[in-house]
């Protein structure tokens, strides 16, 4: 259990989502922003109901896809290679036995849904383009976001999985580079439960990998020697609380040993006036363009 880093600094979310300029400074030292109560809780609640309606039609029988960011063996699974535009869940890695059979109930047994809920869910659909949220995207510098990729994460209790240390510019790369992760506490992350963790200021180290095919086969690529500096600190993020990622920033999760869970929603944009690298795993097929607030 994850309990002696230092909690990094929250900020109440300014009611229209534009941050202050002290907000906007915060961030550009850290790489990070939180923001308290961005989502209602009856916003947060909708969501969570609509993930349970989703899971309650989902057969696992259907697939047995395992997620980890340690073992890359999903990479050459074309349920995941494929699910950059559908709606498509992944299990923990300690939900099946040496048999491979799940040992978990299946609303106890997935590690995440990806990765294109906000365009093909509406509840995920209005969650996602709220005007408060496009708001904030401007303000931080995306002057024609589009919003690229959806996750569910679970951490579920006592079973969900360590996420490594890891930066979201290496899967989602655009020249200049600007993605930026939004992330959603539908329940409350802190250090008991698996919050996610930032190294504060690790962006100025630049990019260190790059995950992206080669051929038909996806590869982690080193790109940098360079050493990140500064502190790692809790990310701890009360229920409705929206944690902002500069996609450069190294930033991780401990394992859930708890009897909590931890549901979040994860939504990654990038400015659509910055070069797609057309090697990146995700892919979308043409009738399905990536779109952004409207």
């Amino acid at each position: 259990m994850q309990s002696d880093l230092p909690v990094a600094k929250r900020f109440i979310s300014p009611a229209d989502g534009r941050p202050t300029p002290e907000m906007l400074a915060f961030y550009e030292e850290n790489g990070f922003l939180i923001l308290e109560g961005f989502a209602s809780d009856a916003a947060c609640d909708a969501l969570k109901a609509r993930i349970a309606g989703l899971v309650d039609a989902f057969d696992p029988e259907s697939v047995r896809s395992t997620f980890s960011t340690d073992d890359q063996a999903h990479a050459r699974d074309l349920y995941f290679k494929e699910s950059g535009d559908k709606i498509r869940f992944f299990f923990e890695t300690g939900a099946f036995d040496a048999k491979g059979e799940l040992v978990k109930p299946k609303h106890q047994a997935l590690n995440k849904i990806g990765h294109a809920l906000h365009d093909l869910d509406p509840e995920f659909d209005r969650f996602s383009r709220s005007e408060k949220l496009g708001n904030l995207a401007e303000a931080l510098g995306l002057q024609d976001p589009g919003l690229v990729q959806s996750m569910v994460i679970m951490k579920q209790p006592f079973i969900g999985g360590e996420v490594g240390m890891h930066q979201d510019s290496t899967f989602l790369y655009t020249s200049p580079m600007t993605t930026t992760g939004f992330w959603f506490a539908l329940e409350d992350a802190d250090q008991s439960n698996g919050c996610l963790i930032g190294q504060a200021g690790g962006h100025k180290a630049g990019l260190l990998e790059r995950f992206h095919y080669d051929g038909d086969d996806l590869i982690m690529e080193q790109t940098s020697d360079a050493k990140p500096q500064g502190p790692q600190e809790a990310l701890e993020a009360p229920k409705g609380t929206l944690v902002v990622i500069h996609g450069l920033v190294p930033h991780s999760s401990a394992s859930n040993t708890s009897p909590r869970s931890r549901e979040a929603y994860a939504l990654h944009m990038f400015d659509r006036k910055a070069d797609w690298a057309e090697d990146n795993w995700l892919k979308r097929a043409s009738d399905m363009p990536v779109r952004g607030f409207a």
